[in-house]
C-alpha cells in the first residue's frame, strides 16, 4: 500500500527515474536526521542515567546514522548533477561512493562499539535499570523498525543502494536496542555484571557483518557487474521481433548510476539486403530500446551469408563439432574461404565465464584437432572471446 502511494506521488510529480531518486533520497535522509537526532539525544541521557556502556554506544550509534542520513543526502544531490566535461557520462555513480560511505560509518561504528564492550568485560561496572528506561528503549526499537520499513518501500520504488543500506542499518539498531533491552533486564535479576557488555560485543559483530554485506552489493555495480538476465532478454526480443534480424551477439551493458546505462551489439542481418532499409531498421530499434527502457544503444550491423549451401553446410558442421566439444561454447561472425588444397573457418569462439581450466590456447588447440579429425583439410582461423552477458 505505502509502495502504491510512494509511485503515484512521484507520477503526480511527473518526476522522471533519475529526479524521482534524487527527491526520495533527500526525503530518506531528512527523516532519517530528525529521528535518530531525537533518539540520540533520549539514549544519551538514559545511558548517563543507567551507567550503561551499550546503551550510550547506541546512543552514538545513532549520532552516527545521522551522518549516513547526511552522506545519503548529498549522494542524491550529487549523482543527479548534469554532465560536464570531465564526466560526460554524469555522475550517476556518487551514487554508489555514497552508499560506501554508509558502510565505513557502520564499520566504523561496529568497531567502537566492540572495543568498548571489551573494555568493560575486562573492567564491568554496575548498571541502575529503570521501567522508563526501558519503556524509551522500547520506543526507540519500534522508531528504528518503522525507520527500516519506510527505507525499505523507498528502495523498492527506486533501487536506490543508499537507501538499501540504510534500511540494514536501522533493522540492526532495532536488534541492537532489543538486546540492551535484554542486558538491562539480565542486570536487573541476575548479579553477572559483565552481561551488558557481552552483548554489546554481540550486537557489535552483528554491525560489522551488516557493513561487510553492504560492501559486496556495492562493489558489484562499482567494479561494472553483468547485467540481469531480465534485462538481456528485454534487449534480445525487441532486436530480434524484427525478421531481417537473424541474430545477435557481443550485447555489452556499460552502466554509469542508475538510469544511466549505454550498450551495444552486433545484428546480424542477410549480406544481400538493402543497407539503407537495414540501417533505418536500426535506428528505429535503437529509439524503442531507449524509450522503453532508457539504454542507449548502438547496433552494429553484420552482414552474413545465408543462401549459400557450402557455406551452410560448412556452419553446422562448425555448431555439431564445437557443440560436442562443450554445449555451452557458441561462435558468431562465421565466414568461409575456400582454396585448393585447404578451406579456412573463420568465427569468433564464445566461451561463456567463469572458463578457469583451460586457457584460450588450449581451448583453441583441442577444437583445432576435432576439426582436424573430421577433415583434415579444414584450417582454423579463430578468435576466442567470452561474453559480458
Amino acid at each position: 500500500m505505502t509502495e502504491k502511494s510512494v509511485k503515484k506521488y512521484i507520477e503526480k510529480r511527473a518526476w522522471n527515474e533519475i529526479e524521482a531518486r534524487e527527491r526520495l533520497g533527500v526525503t530518506s535522509g531528512i527523516v532519517g536526521i530528525i529521528c535518530n537526532v531525537i533518539l540520540c539525544v533520549f539514549k544519551f541521557l538514559v545511558g548517563a542515567v543507567t551507567n550503561s556502556v551499550s546503551i550510550t554506544a547506541d546512543a552514538m550509534n545513532n549520532l552516527s546514522d545521522a551522518g549516513s542520513n547526511i552522506v545519503t543526502i548529498a549522494g542524491a544531490k550529487l549523482s543527479n548533477k548534469p554532465v560536464d566535461k570531465e564526466h560526460p557520462f554524469g555522475h550517476g555513480r556518487m551514487e554508489y561512493i555514497s552508499a560506501l560511505v554508509v558502510a565505513f560509518l557502520i564499520f566504523m561504528m561496529g568497531f567502537e562499539l566492540a572495543k568498548s564492550s571489551v573494555e568493560k568485560i575486562l573492567n564491568p561496572e554496575e548498571i541502575k535499570f529503570s521501567v522508563w528506561n526501558l519503556i524509551i528503549l522500547a520506543v526507540a526499537a519500534l522508531i528504528k523498525l518503522w525507520m527500516a520499513y519506510f527505507n525499505h518501500t523507498l528502495y523498492k520504488v527506486t533501487d536506490n543502494l543508499n537507501l538499501k543500506a540504510i534500511k540494514k542499518d536501522c533493522i540492526n539498531d532495532g536488534i541492537s536496542t532489543v538486546a540492551t533491552m535484554v542486558a538491562l533486564v539480565v542486570s536487573r535479576f541476575t548479579s553477572f555484571k559483565a552481561a551488558d557488555s557481552i552483548i554489546g560485543l554481540f550486537v557489535s559483530v552483528i554491525i560489522i557483518f551488516a557493513g561487510i554485506n553492504i560492501v559486496k552489493e556495492i562493489i558489484g555495480p562499482l567494479l561494472g557487474q553483468a547485467p540481469s538476465a531480465e534485462t538481456v532478454k528485454e534487449i534480445e526480443a525487441l532486436i530480434l521481433k524484427e525478421k531481417t534480424i537473424i541474430g545477435i551477439h557481443d550485447l555489452i551493458i556499460h552502466d554509469y548510476g542508475p538510469g544511466r546505462r549505454i550498450a551495444s551489439v552486433h545484428a546480424e542481418v542477410p549480406s544481400d539486403v538493402d543497407i539503407v532499409e537495414v540501417h533505418d531498421l536500426i535506428d528505429n530499434i535503437e529509439t524503442e530500446i531507449l524509450e522503453k527502457m532508457n539504454i542507449l544503444i548502438c547496433i552494429h550491423m553484420d552482414p552474413i551469408v545465408v543462401d549459400d549451401e557450402q557455406v551452410n553446410h560448412y556452419k553446422e558442421i562448425t555448431e555439431k563439432i564445437i557443440k560436442g566439444y562443450n554445449p555451452d561454447y557458441g561462435f558468431h561472425d562465421f565466414k568461409m574461404v575456400k582454396g585448393p588444397s585447404h578451406t579456412n573457418l573463420i568465427f569468433d569462439l564464445v566461451v561463456p565465464l567463469p572458463e578457469k581450466k583451460k586457457p584460450s590456447s588450449e581451448i583453441l588447440s583441442e577444437i583445432e584437432k576435432c576439426f582436424k579429425a573430421y577433415d583434415s583439410t579444414i584450417n582454423l582461423v579463430v578468435r576466442v572471446e567470452h561474453s559480458y552477458v
